[in-house]
């Protein structure tokens, strides 16, 4: 701040002045009025000037301790400027993102942008541009062009043009790889990366469009190039064409690496070749591969069980062999997984679930290790001697060593029981009205406890009824309660089945990603620009967890004990957190304190929970970050 009057006038007036910014825009304003010179004078003061110098500098003094008097003047009658567009906007500036961006310097994004176009002759700053795009992702997903629409609430108030965006979406996608890397090498400053298992899983992302990408033959090679948004198995039963993500987190849910795939594509083949990409990244570590069954085949298992790798893999108790089946249903060998004891399954299924006495058995698993050892092909071959006494080239084989862990619940089995009787009612109420052409037996629709049943009598055309599948009901039930998992690890049960039971995380980083960051619809085209777009929503997914990782740190420390904050709890005060430009004089905050605030400016020091903040206060931060 310093003194401005009208040093030409014989009476001028003092006045306190003061610099602001507005986004770009600098100007100053008169604060604070000292006084007319010949009002000073009358008031015993000997030199005016000398007296408003003083209150500048007493003005200075109190702004650096937080604190100082502004004048503001408000006309009831003044008009919103306009903006020139068809709708209004907010003048509300969000702040939240101050905390994203703190993560998002240290994972060094700037400088690898930086690298990647040194040579390349670009005007503009992509890693601007990747920013806010991260942090749309996070706070207010849209389409490209909806956030494009929308940077101006942002208090950077970023400048790019919406063709920057699809150019920094190109420049993502030729530097795939090595900005996984990056990324990953990274993050190693913000917090530990605990690489000891790493989870796998596969979903799919479907496309506002009414066909899938067709082939293309190059008429010159005869190469045939895919089509890349394609129809496959969609679990939300949509009939738009897809595309296939496949996932790699770390032991805490943090995600490592990615890969997109064609939706039609078998999601087993994207597993070993990003296992090996996974694998150079981190240096050649050993680490368990953890996966759900329909990520465990065969091929996926040897590769596991190579150069000191291990694989933990749920296993389909109906699709073991019947030799398997039948170690399984033998009641015998079962212990407890709490204490080791024996126990049988017939008593697990016959106790009383109300007795208070048996709560401790109802939450309790028994478990059983079957030695599944496999002969498969290693890839090499031996000289064998017929019986001819001739010698003949043959493939070696070698055993796959893996152990099958068999669980029993008695709590999995009256949820699953419960679960069916449900079905099985829903079932029953369609006999009546069942219609012989609508008819359609699913493996997981309730319609597969239904039976047709054709009958005719003296050559009459037989006519189609419909009975409840009894055979089909009792067959499940055999199954009801039981769990496995194949792993070649020599481990205790209880070490493996904990390991396994954490795999809900990586469903779980799915479920931020399409419910709050919404990944999907994807309405990019180019399979380029469709690669791109998953490889911000990876960048956001990344600093959302290791900010969420942060605060279960802090939360730890917490009295009467540890609390965890959800992703919605943490993504709506960030979204909340906005601060409305006062006369250009400072920015007062709309929003409020709360819980998960306290731990953000505790985690992050950035002090965002005053009401008022003044323009250089909140510029310095955002300098400080960048």
């Amino acid at each position: 701040m310093k003194l401005n009057y009208d040093k030409k006038s014989s009476d001028p007036t003092y006045f306190i002045q003061q610099g602001f910014r507005n986004g770009k825009k600098t100007s100053t304003r008169n604060v604070c009025r000292i006084g007319k010179h010949s009002e000073l004078l009358a008031m015993g003061i000997k030199d005016p000037l000398e007296y408003a110098r003083e209150q500048v500098a007493k003005a200075n003094e109190e702004y650096k301790n937080g604190k100082v008097d502004l004048t503001v003047h408000v006309d009831f009658d003044e008009k919103v400027a306009s903006s020139g567009n068809v709708v209004s906007e907010s003048t509300l500036k969000g702040i939240g993102y101050f905390f994203l961006q703190a993560i998002y310097q240290k994972l060094g994004i700037r400088d690898f942008l930086k690298n990647a176009v040194r040579d390349s002759g670009i005007t503009f700053d992509p890693d601007e541009v990747n920013r806010f795009l991260t942090y749309a992702r996070i706070l207010e997903p849209d389409s490209k062009l909806g956030t494009y629409d929308h940077l101006s609430r942002y208090y950077e108030s970023p400048g790019f043009d919406y063709q920057h965006i699809m150019r920094t979406l190109d420049i993502l996608y030729k530097n795939y790889d090595a900005y996984i890397t990056s990324l990953y090498e990274n993050s190693l400053k913000i917090a530990a990366r605990n690489t000891s298992v790493c989870y796998f899983d596969c979903s799919n992302y479907y496309f506002e469009i009414e066909s899938q990408d067709p082939d293309y033959v190059d008429e010159v090679t005869g190469e045939i190039i895919r089509g890349f948004r394609r129809y496959g198995p969609s679990k939300e039963h949509r009939p738009n064409p897809l595309v296939e993500m496949g996932l790699f987190i770390d032991a805490d849910g943090i995600p490592l690496s990615m890969c997109i795939a064609a939706g039609s594509d078998n999601e087993q083949t994207l597993a070993i070749p990003l296992e090996k990409k996974l694998s150079a990244m981190l240096k050649g570590k050993k680490f368990i591969y953890c996966a759900d069954a329909g990520l465990g085949s065969l091929n996926i298992r040897s590769f596991n069980s190579l150069g000191g790798r291990a694989f933990i893999v749920t296993q389909s108790v109906k699709k073991l062999s019947d030799v398997m089946k039948q170690a399984v249903f033998n009641d015998c060998d079962y212990r407890l997984l709490s204490d080791n004891s024996p126990v049988s399954i017939r008593t697990m299924r016959e106790f009383d679930r109300f007795d208070e006495d048996s709560k401790g058995l109802y939450q309790d698993l028994a478990y059983k290790e079957i030695i599944a050892d496999h002969a498969i092909d290693v890839g090499l071959t031996e000289e064998v001697l017929c019986a001819n006494g001739k010698k003949k080239t043959v493939k070696s084989k070698a055993l796959l060593k893996q152990k099958i862990i068999i669980t029993f619940s008695r709590k999995a089995l009256e949820y699953q029981r419960y679960i069916r009787n449900r079905q099985i009612e829903r079932a029953r109420a369609m006999l009546n009205d069942l219609d012989p052409e609508s008819y359609r037996k699913g493996p997981h629709d309730v319609t597969r406890f239904i039976k047709r049943s054709s009958k005719g009598a003296n050559g009459e055309k037989a006519s189609d009824s419909y009975i409840l599948d009894e055979e089909k009901i009792a067959e499940e039930e055999k199954y009801d309660g039981y769990y496995a998992v194949a792993t070649n690890l020599s481990d205790s049960a209880k070490d493996i089945l904990a390991v396994n039971s954490q795999r809900y995380k990586i469903e779980d980083c799915f479920r931020v990603m399409k419910t709050n960051l919404s990944t999907r619809p994807v309405f990019h085209r180019s399979p380029e620009h469709i690669t791109a777009h998953f490889l911000l929503c990876y960048t956001a997914l990344l600093i959302f967890r290791l900010l969420q990782k942060k605060l279960d740190i802090y939360g730890q420390t917490l009295k009467p004990g540890p609390k965890h904050f959800t992703a919605d709890q943490v993504i709506e005060t960030l979204r909340n957190m906005e601060v409305a430009n006062v006369n250009d004089l400072y920015y007062m905050a709309t929003y409020k304190g709360s819980d998960v605030l306290d731990a953000l400016n505790a985690v992050f020091d950035l002090k965002l929970d005053r009401k008022n903040y003044a323009p250089k206060e909140l510029n310095r931060k955002i300098k400080k970050l960048q």
